[in-house]
């Protein structure tokens, strides 16, 4: 059998050199197609290939199938193209710039445009959005800042009349709207513990208490008990792991949480055995505890 009868199912002749069906080899991944799919679209990459009259020119892999050396997913995306000129992606999908990449090189111009991130009335992209860091912009900083505007324009001097009481509903609501956000408390303890497992424990002092989480909040619930100066002229919309409490009561720590509105949601604890006295069966125990608080 001629090598050119291996690329397809059909037999070609000198006017028409190429078959009906055609086998593509594209980076690996095996396609069969008809011939005039590849040259629905005039102009394109595979137009220009597959209408030429010297087909000995073409790529072959070793079992005679056309070659082009791209990406073998991506294509199944080009080829559905070339059947209908329509695009059709899967829900998220994750590879839009790189199938745009391979529109260009496959001359596909209207593919290409299908592909480009369009923008949003807020001159933002609205197909490949990216994300500003964490640390940077926080979802309620926009309510944050339109509450306090809110506030300072209300008219404060007039107490007792309309303008008095539309302040003191504001204020009021002011008093409700609290921000969303995490709290971890972590602190380290160790504790004696004997051979007989049913003695008790002798705990030790725990020496500090940390705090993790956005800036605000814990000034917002800890006020002047949290010790900053770890993370000093922290932004308040910056996050830190390095807040400690001025107290070690860890019940004192949990009530001011609980005042703020906060729920315990997590929590975790690892221990391990330090050492042991040489002359009793004590042993040494130390452990890292984590609170995790959320509040709506």
């Amino acid at each position: 059998m001629a090598l050119a009868d291996n690329a397809g199912c059909g037999k070609a002749s000198e006017d028409f050199p190429f078959p009906e069906i055609i086998e593509l080899n594209v980076g690996g991944q095996v396609y069969i197609t008809r011939h005039p799919t590849l040259v629905s679209v005039p102009g394109s990459l595979l137009w220009e290939m597959f209408t030429q009259k010297n087909i000995r020119s073409l790529a072959r892999d070793s079992k005679g199938r056309f070659f082009v050396d791209r990406d073998g997913f991506l294509f199944r995306y080009i080829l559905d193209y070339m059947r209908d000129q329509q695009l059709v992606l899967p829900d998220h999908f994750p590879e839009r710039s790189r199938l745009q990449r391979e529109a260009e090189y496959f001359m596909l111009p209207e593919l290409v445009k299908m592909l480009a991130p369009k923008l949003s009335k807020q001159n933002s992209l609205g197909d490949d959005p990216c994300q500003s860091d964490p640390e940077e912009q926080s979802p309620n900083t926009d309510a944050t800042r339109n509450l306090t505007s809110a506030s300072a324009t209300l008219p404060s001097a007039v107490a007792g009349g309309p303008g008095g009481a539309i302040t003191a509903s504001v204020g009021a609501a002011g008093t409700d709207v609290r921000r969303a956000g995490f709290i971890t408390i972590g602190y380290r303890g160790s504790y004696t513990l004997g051979r007989d497992s049913q003695t008790d424990a002798k705990f030790r002092r725990v020496a500090r208490i940390m705090v993790c989480g956005k800036t605000s909040l814990a000034k917002e619930v800890f006020g002047d008990t949290l010790n900053e100066s770890r993370d000093p002229d922290r932004p308040p919309e910056r996050y830190t792991s390095r807040y400690y409490l001025k107290f070690t009561f860890l019940e004192q720590a949990f009530d001011k949480l609980a005042d703020a509105g906060f729920h315990m949601v997590a929590c975790n604890s690892t221990g391990t055995c330090a050492f042991a006295h040489d002359q009793t069966d004590d042993r040494i125990w130390t452990s890292y505890t984590e609170y995790v608080f959320y509040r709506e």
